[in-house]
């Protein structure tokens, strides 16, 4: 998801498991694991490469992703509670000082403790793994290199955090909604700029 393989490259275990400092059974095992999940695909002939990943593809993550993430945002309005806003306030304004001290590891770290409060006040585990599901395919780590992103995440975690303190159950849903678009719309243009698709695709 970070463009540095692309659709179709071949992934050499031997390779892999030097860069990685392991031995060949793991990393043919993690291979089996990825191909499970979808990111590679075994070849006749050829063993492992990198499955493909169309523009298209990444923007129907994110539309499945902002769905349900808007959903526990709405779910958890009103059951959220006066100490888990004043925790939610809390990380967004350590998530302020992150982003003004140029921490993008600290803002991923405290956006993912802000989502995660949400997903919880919401109160529905099924709902809260299959986002997680979803969300797997932008790793930790990878939304703090997408330039824009950390302001991104503090202009809309804001919003969020407003509807939530109003108890507007609609609005937080529309506001979450919005920011996991935005969010995938970086991430799609990132890629774009990595190469892995032209504007027209």
């Amino acid at each position: 998801m970070d463009g540095r393989l692309r659709p179709g490259d071949h992934l050499r275990l031997e390779r892999l498991a030097v860069e990685f400092g392991i031995s060949v059974t793991p990393v043919r095992e993690a291979l089996k694991s990825l191909r499970s999940e979808g990111f590679v695909v075994l070849e006749p002939r050829r063993g492992f490469v990198v499955a493909p990943l169309s523009k298209r593809d990444v923007q129907d993550l994110f539309w499945v992703q902002a769905g349900i993430a808007a959903e526990l945002a709405a779910r958890a309005t009103p059951r959220i509670g006066a100490a888990a806003l004043r925790e939610l306030a809390d990380l967004h304004r350590a998530l302020e000082r992150a982003q003004a001290a140029r921490r993008p590891d600290l803002v991923e770290e405290y956006d993912h403790l802000f989502h995660r409060g949400i997903n919880l006040a919401a109160d529905s585990p099924k709902l809260a793994w299959s986002l997680g599901t979803v969300a797997r395919y932008a790793p930790r780590g990878l939304y703090g290199r997408l330039p824009g992103w950390p302001a991104l995440a503090v202009r809309d975690h804001a919003r969020i955090l407003t509807a939530l303190r109003t108890g507007d159950a609609p609005d937080a849903a529309a506001e979450m909604r919005a920011h996991i678009v935005r969010a995938g719309a970086l991430l799609t243009a990132h890629l774009e700029h990595r190469g892995m698709w032209t504007p027209a695709d």
